[in-house]
């Protein structure tokens, strides 16, 4: 495979995208706010991306428009690119049903009930942790379980922000390692590697993030004495699905049939329990498809700006850029990692984030000899940190909406997320990981 020659102005599209997206979001958001709207959501993401996609039509001159389709027919037609199409549809279909079913909430009062009153606080991070596992989505665990955080800071005089940043935490934590994800169906699938490798590489990353997240929460709910707990309601049938699930994706069964088999699952539950309806079900799984929609179409749009700006010279240049400043197998993954964390700080979402930093941060592991499963890892968890901070994500702006304050105040009680910093880091400087050939 011949190397491209390294060219900077391949990547005008991109920064089209970050202009009009990054640009668009602040001035909504903090110059010329929008009473009761989000600013950063005000800019269609799909709108930046086509505008950047035709402005990579426009540049290269060489190639004829239909040599140009070609290229971006070959970038969208990439295996991995088709099966993360097909495992966004079933995900959006099985997290659809599960949350019309009652699953969550039932999952989540079902595990506050078992928890000693002192320890809520470390409580409401390990039900976010397992919640975000098993559905598969931070922001779903955030509208599900805020409320009741807030509920719990209320009935037992605890600090409302810590709550909420601790559920958010947790969010993040489950979202980063799930199997069901689409950070990490788009994470693994860009790179190539199976779910189960890299839950094992970020395990090793999370697991003391977590235990260290917990310890902090601990130390600090003994010192605030004894919390009094309500009772929360659950039904422990419409709870059952979810464990099922959880355990199925981590014994590395098929994510296609954990999704099918939750799906299925949690139509049966919800019929025999009454929370569903043949009707409500199947309107549940189609609007939950649906709001794949966007994702799966901002996959496409990325997948043809990519292949194009990889035609150009684009990639190529930047590998050129992080050979002169950080040549060594440790400076490469530290480039993957601050590419990942840009790319979200502009789109101020992990998903895409991920799209957009996923074939860069392919060719830098190849470049540097990093393991696929190493990088996979590394792309879901810096863009775990980014979006799990940045007080313009979705994750906090609908938390502080739900509790009723502002995102700013929830940021000192991101305990995990600052700790996950320091984990990864030192992941990276530890590491003595080499790509297997052959």
């Amino acid at each position: 495979m011949n190397e491209k020659t390294p060219n900077p102005k391949a990547l005008i599209p991109i920064l089209v995208f970050l202009a009009l997206y990054l640009g668009n979001g602040i001035y909504f958001e903090y110059i010329h706010p929008i009473e009761g709207g989000m600013g950063f959501y005000v800019m269609s993401v799909v709108v930046a991306f086509v505008v950047a996609l035709i402005v990579a039509l426009l540049q290269n001159r060489e190639l004829s428009f239909d040599e140009k389709i070609h290229v971006c027919a070959k970038g969208i037609g990439d295996d991995n690119i088709t099966i993360m199409l097909f495992i966004f549809l079933v995900a959006g279909a099985f997290s659809g049903i599960a949350s019309e079913a009652g699953g969550a909430v039932s999952t989540a009062n079902l595990l506050l009930n078992i928890i000693p009153p002192t320890f809520a606080v470390p409580g409401l991070f390990l039900i976010a942790c397992l919640i975000s596992m098993a559905m598969g989505t931070s922001v779903g665990t955030v509208t599900v379980l805020v409320p009741i955080a807030a509920s719990v800071a209320a009935s037992a005089g605890l600090n409302l922000p810590m709550c909420v940043g601790t559920v958010v935490g947790g969010a993040m934590f489950g979202d980063n390692l799930s199997f069901v994800s689409d950070t990490t169906i788009a994470a693994t699938k860009t790179q190539g590697v199976q779910m189960k490798d890299k839950f094992r590489a970020n395990f090793k990353i999370a697991l003391p993030a977590a235990i260290a997240t917990l310890v902090i929460l601990i130390v600090i709910s003994m010192q605030g004495g004894t919390a009094e707990l309500q009772h929360f309601d659950y039904n422990i049938w419409q709870a059952i699905p979810y464990f099922a699930v959880l355990i199925a994706a981590l014994c590395g069964v098929n994510v296609f049939v954990v999704l099918c088999s939750g799906t299925v699952l949690f139509l049966v539950v919800g019929l025999a329990t009454g929370s569903l309806t043949f009707a409500s079900a199947f309107s549940s799984m189609g609007t939950g498809t649906s709001g794949m929609f966007e994702t799966m179409i901002v996959t496409i749009l990325v997948a043809s700006i990519g292949a194009l700006m990889k035609e150009y010279g684009g990639f190529a240049a930047i590998l050129d850029f992080i050979r002169k400043h950080s040549n060594s197998h440790k400076g490469g993954m530290f480039g993957i990692g601050f590419l990942t964390v840009l790319m979200d700080i502009a789109t101020a979402n992990n998903t895409v984030a991920i799209v957009l930093a996923a074939p860069i941060a392919k060719d830098i592991s190849r470049e540097y000899d990093i393991d696929p499963k190493k990088t996979a890892s590394l792309l879901d968890t810096f863009s775990c940190i980014a979006q799990g901070i940045i007080p313009y994500g979705a994750q906090l702006l609908i938390a502080a909406s739900l509790a009723g304050i502002s995102s700013i105040r929830i940021m000192p009680f991101l305990f995990y997320q600052f700790l996950l910093i320091f984990c990864v880091c030192g992941s990276i400087l530890l590491d003595r990981s080499k790509k297997k050939v052959g």
